[in-house]
């Protein structure tokens, strides 16, 4: 359970959290909304649409963000478009960024499209929510709602009550900003929440999940995450519940497996222009045989999405 960096870059897993729990992370933020989605239709994430939208939109620090096709279940619309960013720092034209989106994504797709600002920044006092402008009696401008998840710091109480896995999430984050430089208070809130996640009673997939977005926002020196790790295996010992053991890290620690990751994903980086400390996470779980095969159909990818989807197939069937 350990990382190279000590500064732990959230793009990845709040990518992942968004991507296998979109639904429940619009349930547990916007529960109105949630409410008008048909979700029995389904929803459709457009990745390679995305980029052409975010195309030369540099906007600071900004930890993940999806444009996803949905239906309403009135079925006044099609189908209708949401733009979910999560943004990790204060940034002054952040407003004016979230607006050059929806009106690219209208642009782009001439459908309704909703923006949706999750702030993951420290500052308390910035709020962002609307952007707009006027001249000689014409009006623009993007009003949307924003999510700031230092709120929930007061509600924690109600965060622990939750089922919803997009609670776990949350947690995460704050006690990750909370005990930045306390890596004492870091080992003992990480460990409590990794053993929440059994005592709520998810699936072994969602806890392996939530498990590995914990594990990486949380991240503690080396030897402080080989004491919690046997903590674990001694916990899921106790409880009979082999969830994160049976899969998780064990298959990283040895060279072939390590070495054939490393190399994979040092071709996924040169060939997409990712960062490489982007690209290990995907592969949690896998054994030495997955990422070999993965290896063998990367050419074939044509994106980095593409071949995370991959990945999550294969821990899926790993589950089965």
């Amino acid at each position: 359970m350990t990382f190279d960096s000590e500064t732990a870059d959230y793009d990845s897993p709040w990518k992942n959290a968004l991507e296998c729990y979109f639904r429940e992370c619009i349930e547990f933020f916007l529960p109105e909304m949630a409410q008008d989605v048909d979700w029995e239709r389904g929803y459709l994430f457009l990745d390679k649409e995305l980029q052409q939208v975010s195309k030369n939109a540099a906007i600071g620090r900004r930890y993940a963000d999806k444009l996803v096709q949905l239906y309403r279940k009135d079925g006044s619309d099609e189908w209708v478009l949401a733009h979910v960013e999560v943004q990790g720092q204060k940034r002054k034209l952040f407003s004016e960024r979230m607006y050059t989106y929806n009106y690219r994504t209208f642009d782009l797709f001439h459908r309704k499209v909703a923006s949706i600002a999750i702030l993951a920044d420290e500052n308390p006092l910035w709020r962002p929510d609307h952007f707009s402008y006027e001249l000689w009696g014409s009006r623009a401008g993007l009003w949307f709602p924003c999510v700031k998840l230092l709120d929930y710091s007061e509600k924690w109480s109600e965060l622990e009550a939750s089922t919803n896995p997009f609670a776990s999430v949350v947690m995460a984050h704050l006690k990750a900003v909370e005990t930045k430089g306390d890596n004492e208070q870091r080992y003992r809130w990480k460990l409590i929440l990794i053993k929440r996640l059994y005592r709520q009673g998810y699936a072994k997939a969602d806890v392996i999940r939530l498990f590995a977005f914990i594990d990486w926002v949380m991240s503690l020196p080396a030897d402080m995450e080989k004491g919690l790790w046997t903590e674990i295996q001694k916990f899921e010992e106790e409880t009979k519940m082999e969830y994160v053991t049976s899969v998780e890290r064990i298959g990283m620690e040895k060279g072939m497996e390590k070495g054939s990751l490393n190399l994979l994903c040092r071709q996924i980086a040169k060939r997409f222009k990712t960062g490489y400390e982007l690209l290990p996470p995907i592969f949690t779980g896998l054994r030495a045989e997955d990422i070999e095969e993965i290896g063998e159909r990367f050419l074939d990818a044509e994106s980095v999405d593409e071949i995370r989807r991959w990945a999550e197939e294969k821990r899926r069937a790993r589950m089965q």
